[in-house]
């Protein structure tokens, strides 16, 4: 049993990081009330001359081919890795593990050099591929430790009814693991969403292509002294991700408690 002083311990430790991942937030929309001048127009005024129809829409299709790919890419892979237990997995799993401690700022400049050779500098693919792979690293961590907390006994059962491998995954595992999945969605779409340097580096030439965090910094730059149109901007390009978070806040903290086991 937890201690009364332990709980309370807990929930200040939650306290101090929740405030410190919603100061940013916080600040912007308070700098925003500063301004009795940013109404609908202000963000009207926003949208139209800083193009962010256009940033969003590449940002949507950038993280949603992202997520998905990386999704299908980690649960195969932390199924290979978690259950079947593969001759060699062990190793494997060490260099998934190595994609997680390299740094997107050492590999950024030859990975546009290779990117650039093959012809997929200023493209989708340029910027979604290098992000699969970040994602999929996480992502095997990830559901991996799902699946090697599942119950043996309800793999070997799918097994006695004649399940294949396959089968067990995306009939048996999968709609049962919904909530890790979900969080790792989640998670996924987040990091891409708010990815800066990579497309700062692969989409150095075409401004249609920019997504929303580099459309905005763009932005920024070409309008620094009138805030009340700079916050309008933030707020705009923020939108997606907290209205996400608030949508599946439920399943997102039941994702994380479920996928928090000890192997």
């Amino acid at each position: 049993m937890i201690s009364a002083r332990e709980r309370l311990l807990n929930y200040a430790i939650l306290i101090v990081f929740s405030a410190a991942a919603l100061f940013p937030m916080i600040g912007v929309v308070a700098q925003a009330l500063q301004f009795p001048d940013l109404d609908a127009g202000t963000f009207r005024d926003a949208w139209r001359e800083g193009h962010f129809g256009t940033y969003l829409r590449n940002s949507a299709i950038v993280t949603a081919v992202t997520v998905a790919c990386a999704s299908v890419l980690s649960i195969m892979a932390g199924y290979a890795l978690g259950v079947l237990r593969l001759p060699g997995s062990e190793a494997l799993f060490l260099l998934f593990l190595a994609g997680l401690t390299v740094p997107t700022e050492a590999v950024v400049i030859p990975l546009y050099f290779d990117l650039r050779t093959l012809g997929l500098d200023n493209t989708y693919a340029g910027v979604i591929l290098p992000q699969v792979a970040q994602s999929v690293a996480f992502g095997t961590y990830w559901m991996r430790a799902y699946f090697r907390g599942v119950p043996r006994s309800l793999i070997d059962a799918a097994r006695i009814d004649g399940a294949s491998s396959w089968t067990t995954l995306w009939r048996v595992l999968v709609p049962m693991g919904r909530p890790a999945i979900l969080t790792m969605v989640v998670l996924t779409s987040m990091w891409t969403w708010n990815e800066f340097l990579l497309p700062l580096v692969i989409l150095n030439s075409d401004e249609g292509l920019r997504t929303a965090p580099l459309g905005l910094s763009f932005f920024q730059g070409s309008h620094q002294t009138d805030y009340a149109l700079l916050t309008a901007g933030a707020l705009i390009i923020a939108a997606p991700v907290v209205l996400l978070y608030v949508f599946l806040q439920r399943r997102f903290i039941a994702g994380m408690l479920s996928g928090a086991v000890k192997e």
